[in-house]
């Protein structure tokens, strides 16, 4: 969910009680250096990423077009 560019970090924390910083050392300690450094910059003041930024009107947590469903052949 961290890596999701459309997940707010506020949806992460309440689904698992993770605070932002603690998904932030979470990263930097699962990715090699230049990916967090480029997730970093990536979501660092996105507006998607943080419920404050957001618009009003947005009201889940995630993307709609986020979670596809597979179909089977």
């Amino acid at each position: 969910m961290a890596w999701e560019d459309r997940t707010p970090f506020e949806a992460i924390e309440a689904l698992f009680g993770v605070a932002e910083p603690d998904v932030i050392k979470l990263m930097r300690a699962h990715l090699r250096r230049k990916t967090f450094n480029n997730w970093r910059a990536r979501v660092s003041g996105r507006n998607t990423k943080h419920d404050a930024l957001r618009s009003k009107d947005v009201t889940r947590g995630y993307c709609a077009t986020q979670y596809k469903h597979v179909r089977k052949r």
